[in-house]
């Protein structure tokens, strides 16, 4: 039996569900209604009352359309399907009614305010606000809250929709935010004036339709008209959330979500939002050679000519980073095997099979989260390694899944049964409960934890066993942005990254900032930041950040997404791959492509499947050979969440943020 019905809005009839509300029913027939509490991702609080609409037949008042489903309209006297009106006169005077007692409070902040320019009760305001207003009492004033150094607050514009209160409690899992008093004094606070402890608060900025939240480090640098927007991909993690990059001039002022219902919904995480600062510090800008110990600025000439001598004739290694764009790991396999020297991309020592997609990437996309009934996790923390993924687990288990955890005991905001914390749970899984769980719509996910030690193989063996024993999907977490594109391309030695440096006279170091290089080999970096690969290297040839060239990063599911230029690398800095071309032709080895699109067209030779940009390819099913890992425990890839990669370590905002985590973690210890 079809739940589908018949609804006339403003004379235009359309088919919908029964379960809808009136205000999606509406959006089904392309008409906008205004509203500030409700939002799609969110509980139905249905206490802003600007969607009021008028029900033909119905009570002789306005009808909130959020919280009124389509299946409680009665149907004319005849069966003739329910009307609802939208634009009468009944409504247009009852949403100027519900905007007057807005304004009533309401400061008059707009030239000073944050959220000018892109403020939902400015914009209804010109649609159904007055000039002027009837009340002459003074207005009333709250005290501004401090929610950290991240969300900045102005409490006396707040109008009270709860949209912050609903994403703490409901998306980010925390439970500090609420509304104490009655009537006027009625506000929004956070309980025992408790700082927001989440990884994903600053989204409450964009949730806020007035400025009573506003970004604390973006406040009073730029107006919204003045920014140029550019659509992009984040690389603070492998979830390759979508993201929009607003500059002004050379500079990145914000990073804002984008809507993309398979990877990041419209959620970003608190390091994807506030990294920005991080882009201006520290950066290098000029190439450098060592010379006596410390490094001096060159030219470009001059230090490719060095770079290019220190090769000739030498056995080579090259190390890809964590945030490098897979054109630039092809361009540097390409280079690097063509004068016999190896490559490697899994600098964390993950054993990652090389070649079988469904054992590096799996057989899941992020979206088969949402209807899970179970998820078992392995040596993982999704709360400090993607949390925007976490928060779709999160969804998941509200809407009844069951979670488990192999791996060490960490707070993922919502319950699971931690089944232990070493290799012998995860082999004794099938006995457990997860292991009975054949109809059901089911997920494995295993994290970088639980591949990096020795027995990394045998670990994922085991989960691939799991998965295929419950015909469960399979993720692989990964935490670095550029590591499956890199895997793609087939930038991996046999033997990890022990082989590929095993001998090694030079080594190329593509941004990888987390490995230590052995003293002996002469090193030529390149990257964008001073971090620990340039304190190493003999030769520093700078290159362009992740906003500052156009760049093609897969996710951890195995989707293809390209990054767009938001604007240019700072001084002589130069696009990875363009580097990487100019070294080719000093070493008489010329790579075959002259600009972006060529190589992007020997790079969809090689690998075709990176063609399908923001579609994920289905990997056919391939099990590693079954081993027995050892006896050790699991420990998380992750120990400090804001301080994983060169940009987020030259951010002063991190460094406090990573401060403040460290503080929060000791006093709880203490108490």
């Amino acid at each position: 039996m079809s739940n589908l019905k018949k609804i006339i809005i403003d004379g235009q009839e359309v088919e919908v569900e029964g379960a809808m509300t009136l205000i999606q029913a509406c959006e089904v027939a392309g008409i906008e209604i205004p509203r500030f509490c409700y939002h799609e991702r969110l509980s139905i609080a249905g206490n802003c009352r600007m969607c009021l609409v008028e029900i033909v037949g119905g009570p002789p008042k306005p009808a909130a359309s959020c919280a009124m489903q389509v299946k409680d309209l009665r149907p004319g006297p005849e069966g003739q399907p329910p009307v609802v009106r939208t634009n009468s006169p009944m409504v247009k005077k009852a949403r100027e009614g519900v905007m007057e007692f807005l304004l009533i409070n309401h400061p008059l902040d707009c030239p000073i305010c944050d959220q000018g320019g892109e403020c939902d009760l400015q914009d209804q305001a010109m649609a159904y606000g007055v000039d002027f207003s009837r009340y002459r009492e003074p207005k009333r004033a709250s005290e501004d809250l401090d929610l950290g150094p991240l969300v900045e607050t102005h409490m006396t514009r707040c109008i009270s929709c709860t949209r912050c209160v609903r994403f703490t409690s409901e998306v980010a899992g925390v439970m500090q935010m609420g509304q104490t008093g009655r009537g006027e004094d009625a506000e929004i606070t956070t309980y025992l004036g408790e700082t927001l402890n989440s990884n994903l608060q600053g989204n409450i900025i964009d949730l806020c339709p007035v400025g009573a939240l506003v970004s604390k480090p973006y406040a009073f640098t730029a107006r919204p008209w003045e920014l140029t927007k550019t659509e992009s991909i984040d690389v603070m993690d492998a979830l390759g959330s979508n993201i929009r990059v607003d500059t002004k001039g050379r500079e990145v002022m914000r990073f804002l979500p984008r809507n993309h219902d398979g990877v990041n919904e419209e959620w970003i995480s608190d390091k994807t939002r506030f990294v920005w600062d991080g882009l201006r510090r520290q950066r290098l800008d000029t190439p450098y050679i060592r010379e006596n110990g410390k490094l001096r600025k060159a030219g470009w000439d001059e230090a490719l000519k060095a770079a290019a001598t220190a090769m000739e004739g030498r056995k080579l290694a090259a190390l890809v980073g964590d945030l490098a764009p897979t054109e630039a790991a092809f361009a540097l396999k390409q280079l690097i095997e063509g004068q016999g020297g190896n490559v490697e991309c899994r600098t964390d020592g993950a054993k990652l099979p090389a070649g079988n997609r469904s054992a590096y990437v799996g057989t899941a996309r992020i979206e088969d989260i949402d209807s899970a009934r179970h998820i078992q996790l392995i040596g993982t923390n999704p709360a400090i390694e993607a949390p925007v993924l976490n928060a779709r687990i999160r969804k998941a288990w509200i809407n009844g899944a069951n979670v488990g955890l192999v791996g060490e005991a960490v707070d993922l905001t919502y319950e699971y049964t931690h089944v232990g914390t070493d290799r012998a749970t995860l082999t004794g899984l099938l006995d457990h409960d997860f292991g009975k769980v054949l109809e059901e719509p089911s997920m494995v996910i295993v994290g970088q934890g639980a591949l990096q030690e020795a027995d990394g193989e045998a670990v994922l063996s085991q989960a691939m066993k799991l998965a295929e024993a419950t015909k469960s999907g399979l993720l692989i977490l990964h935490i670095a942005a550029g590591r499956v594109g890199a895997m793609d391309v087939g930038a991996v030695t046999d033997g990890g990254l022990d082989a590929a440096l095993d001998g090694a006279e030079v080594v190329y170091n593509l941004g990888a900032d987390e490995v230590d290089i052995a003293p002996g080999a002469f090193v030529i970096y390149q990257g964008s930041h001073g971090d620990r690969g340039a304190h190493r290297a003999d030769i520093v040839l700078p290159g362009a950040a992740y906003t500052e060239e156009s760049g093609l990063f897969v996710n951890t599911e195995g989707r293809p997404q390209l990054a767009l230029r938001a604007g240019f690398a700072p001084g002589e800095a130069k696009e990875n791959w363009a580097i990487l071309r100019a070294l080719s032709a000093e070493l008489g080895a010329q790579l075959p492509y002259d600009s972006l699109a060529q190589l992007r067209q020997a790079l969809v030779a090689a690998a075709p499947h990176l063609a399908m940009i923001d579609d994920v390819p289905v990997n056919d099913w391939s099990r590693i050979p079954l081993r027995t890992p050892g006896m050790a425990t699991f420990r998380n890839a992750i120990k400090d969440f804001y301080l994983t990669n060169p940009i987020a370590r030259a951010s002063a905002l991190m460094a406090e943020l990573s401060a403040n985590s460290a503080a929060r973690v000791q006093k709880i210890a203490a108490e």
